[in-house]
């Protein structure tokens, strides 16, 4: 196992290119022009990166790896690792890498998380047409040029503006992607089957109800992919259709059996009843006990 090298700042990155940063919190990258490995590694970033490339070999992206021949992109969050195999050699691209302090007392800061792409797995990455990375280029041009600039008031408001304006690029990239690479009906099929089997089985139980990690995993993607993706094709997120599910077995027991809507709750998988019947009647407008009587 290769050793994990671990770099927590804009300095410290250019430090392993043998130069230093034009602004301390930002960085914009030629990646073609980035020194090629000559073993592999793996590295953690305490960054969040923007990457573009296309990149002849395989890069490794957690537990999962990526064949970067297509022209793509890959987002990185904070504490990610990446892993490069000395065969890999980047054709062209860039990377625009910078630190969460640049966000700090930010609009962007107190919403990147809804920027879900940075949690996605390497196969979820950004497929962009040639139109679309001229687009995002300007963006980069736009970012380059501001760091080669004095830094002064209105620096942080301006690099962090043009973040923004790239990543709402690349939010309404991924819903064209959602809808041209949508799941198929068998791949919902699939998720719909899981999700039954899991209410129906003893898993319920025993372990409560089903995460949407869970619930990912065993489709093999990730769990923010699996909810965006549902969403624009089917207007549901996965919580959705965990508690649709959860609350059409509720209806089932409180239909076909005598159980006390406390054993229900049980059975579903929650430690307090009073959690049940606060999630039933939001879903259904009733309480178990009113939905019973009025059947």
């Amino acid at each position: 196992m290769s050793t994990i090298t671990s770099i927590d700042s804009i300095h410290a990155l250019h430090a392993r290119l043998g130069d230093k940063p034009r602004h301390p919190l930002l960085t914009v990258l030629d990646m073609a022009q980035l020194p090629q490995p000559t073993a592999a590694y793996s590295v953690r970033l305490g960054l969040y990166g923007i990457v573009s490339k296309q990149f002849d070999g395989v890069l490794g992206y957690g537990r999962g790896q990526y064949d970067f021949q297509a022209g793509t992109l890959l987002f990185t969050a904070p504490n990610q690792v990446l892993t490069t195999s000395a065969e890999g050699h980047i054709k062209e691209g860039w990377g625009i890498y910078f630190h969460p302090d640049l966000l700090r007392g930010t609009e962007l800061g107190r919403k990147i998380e809804q920027y879900r792409f940075f949690y996605y797995d390497s196969h979820e990455a950004l497929h962009v047409s040639d139109e679309e990375n001229r687009i995002l280029r300007q963006c980069v041009d736009h970012l380059r040029r501001e760091c080669a600039l004095p830094i002064d008031a209105h620096t942080q408001g301006v690099l962090v503006s043009q973040l923004e304006l790239l990543m709402q690029y690349c939010n309404r990239f991924y819903a064209r992607q959602f809808i041209t690479r949508a799941p198929t009906n068998s791949d919902l099929l699939q998720f719909e089957r899981l999700l039954k089997s899991y209410f129906t089985g003893d898993t319920l139980a025993e372990h409560g109800l089903p995460s949407v990690a869970y619930l990912a995993g065993k489709l093999r993607v990730s769990a923010a992919y699996l909810t965006d993706v549902l969403h624009k094709t089917t207007g549901k997120t996965t919580q959705e259709y965990i508690h649709l599910e959860l609350v059409e077995r509720a209806k089932a027991l409180l239909w076909g059996t005598d159980k006390r809507v406390s054993e229900i709750a049980y059975a579903l998988g929650f430690a307090y009843p009073s959690h049940f019947t606060k999630l039933f009647k939001t879903k259904t407008g009733q309480s178990p006990r009113d939905f019973r009587q009025g059947q």
